[in-house]
Parts: structure tokens; sequence; C-alpha cells
């Protein structure tokens, strides 16, 4: 498995990341760690995850996704074999950005992660409230202390990420050196339009969340009939659903076709495709949709399979 630079940092990632939010919703415990397992197995390295999964499930507070990767790192003892990434900034809890909340909310991450360090933590969100220079020091004193390796942002604007980047660079701080932008053939315009070209000319590796488009692009979402296949997914998917979407699987189908792969293995070899992209974040709830997703990882579209989806995904 060939592994791709984390930014200007030590770290390297290999091009699928596990997507922690489906632990302790769709996934419970015992399946968590057989797909953690067959993740690591595969050769993956990157499981992401955040302090706020899952406070959206009813019976849950937030914070169970990390619980159960800090389980199954104890019972497993992978640690070392595996890249752990989290999020601080929208959880009730730990709200925002201010440096007297990352102190906090880092401490209560690394507690149910059951480990010392977390190798990339994130901003979940921009916090326009707390100057960047406040955030950004607040991240480097954990930096400075060993509790954090590398931090990145998730959910900034090109401006806002340039600003930051600068910040940084400025006052001798640790940069964001990844950024968790949505990404996938539905969804380009939020990152290719300022995002993209400011990662590459800064060398900040991107992380991709919803690469498969909430599952749209897995082709198993192909009229309104087939939203009943997920009520989690459904309401996002059916957005999906018109003369664009259509085109998009269609052409994922030609491909698919044309390599002898699945439309979702190609949808995340195209992410991976474009430049600036460490990694594609996918999940999966069983070992079998693991198995497929991986493949993507090896597959290597032609440049003229490229284009091509590309074409059909242009508004």
């Amino acid at each position: 498995m060939k592994l791709r630079p984390l930014g200007r940092s030590p770290l390297q990632v290999a091009p699928l990341a596990f997507g922690g939010n489906v632990f302790g919703w769709s996934v419970d415990e015992r399946r968590s760690f057989e797909l953690l397992d067959a993740f690591v197995d595969h050769g993956f390295n990157l499981i992401d995850t955040a302090d706020v999964y899952e406070a959206w499930v009813p019976g849950n507070e937030g914070g169970e996704s990390e619980t159960i990767i800090g389980k199954w790192l104890k019972a497993s003892g992978k640690r070392d074999s595996v890249l752990i990434a989290t999020k601080v900034g929208k959880w009730a809890r730990y709200p925002g950005l201010s440096p007297t909340n990352i102190r906090e909310a880092v401490d209560d991450s690394l507690r149910r992660l059951q480990t010392d360090r977390i190798d990339l933590y994130q901003s979940h969100e921009d916090d326009p409230k707390v100057p960047l220079e406040e955030t950004l020091r607040a991240f480097d004193d954990l930096v400075q202390a060993g509790k954090v390796r590398v931090i990145g942002a998730s959910n900034y604007d090109a401006s806002r990420l340039e600003d930051a980047l600068h910040t940084s660079r400025d006052k001798g701080l640790a940069r964001y050196e990844s950024l968790q932008p949505e990404y996938n053939l539905m969804d380009r315009a939020g990152f290719e339009n300022g995002l993209q070209p400011l990662c590459e000319r800064e060398q900040v590796s991107v992380i991709s969340y919803y690469s498969l488009a909430s599952g749209f692009l897995s082709g198993k979402y192909r009229s309104e009939a087939d939203l009943d296949k997920s009520k989690a997914r459904g309401g996002r998917v059916k957005t999906y659903l018109n003369e664009r979407g259509y085109r998009v699987l269609g052409a994922l189908d030609e491909v698919a076709q044309a390599y002898g792969a699945t439309p979702a293995q190609v949808a995340l070899a195209w992410v991976m495709a474009q430049p600036a992209i460490a990694a594609a974040i996918a999940s999966a709830t069983t070992v079998e949709q693991l198995g497929e997703i991986a493949k993507a990882a090896t597959l290597v579209l032609r440049a003229d399979d490229v284009a091509k989806l590309k074409a059909a995904s242009d508004i």
C-alpha cells in the first residue's frame, strides 16, 4: 500500500480512511471491532472520528465512537499500527475553539480513546468568535506537550484557512497540515473553487468526507423507491436523484464495467486521483462492504476516465 504524506508533517496515510461516525450508531461494539481489525488487515491506517460522534442518536450523549475505538485499541494492541484522527468544536459539551475548550476537550478524548496521544487533532468547524492565533496557540501547546502530533482543519473556507496558515507561519505555531472538506463527484464546488488550489500551493493534505455522497455513488439508490434502503441517509440521497445524478451514475456504471469494478470503487478512486487528496473517508457496516471499498485504493483510473467522470458531474 503506497502511503501519502500528510501535509508537511512526518505522518503518512493510506489513501482510504475509515469513517468512525458509524461506531455506536449503525454498528455495535462487536461489529466495530471486526471492522477495525479488517481495516488494518487490508493495509490501511487512518481512523477518523470526533468527540461529538454519536450525539445525534437517541440514547447517546456523544463520545461513543471514541469510546469504542479506545476499547478496540486496548484489546487489539494495534495502537502503533494506526493513526487516530479526532475533532473538537461541534459537541455541545465542548463547543467552539477557545483555548480552554480545546484543553479540556483533548483530555476527555484521550481518556475515551485510551491513548497518550492523538495523531491528528482537527478543528471540526471554524469558530470566528475566537481569534485564530488563540486557537492555534492552544493547539501548538498540545503539540509541544506531546498530546497531539499534527493538527488539521475541517469545514473551513479558503479565506479562513489561508489566514490560519499565515498566522501559524508568522507566529511560529503549529499549522493545519490537513483539511477535511465534503468532496465527491456530486459535491465538488465547495472544495474545488478556492480550497483545492490553496491546499496544493500550501502543501495541505486533503481528507475528504462524504466521499460516496451518503452512499448515492455506490449505485444502490436509483429511484425514490430505493430511499427506504436507509432511513439514516434517504433524505440526503433524495437531493441527488435528478438529471445530473443519473448522468453521474451512468458514467460510473460505464467506467466500472470497463475495469471490472463497482461504482463505489470507481467513485472513491476518482476522489483519490484528485490533486491534494491524501485520503478519502468511507464507512462500512459489514466486513464484506469494507472488502469492496478497500479495492478502490488499488484501482488506478486512466486519465480519460477521470476526465469522463468529471465531465458527467459538471453542472
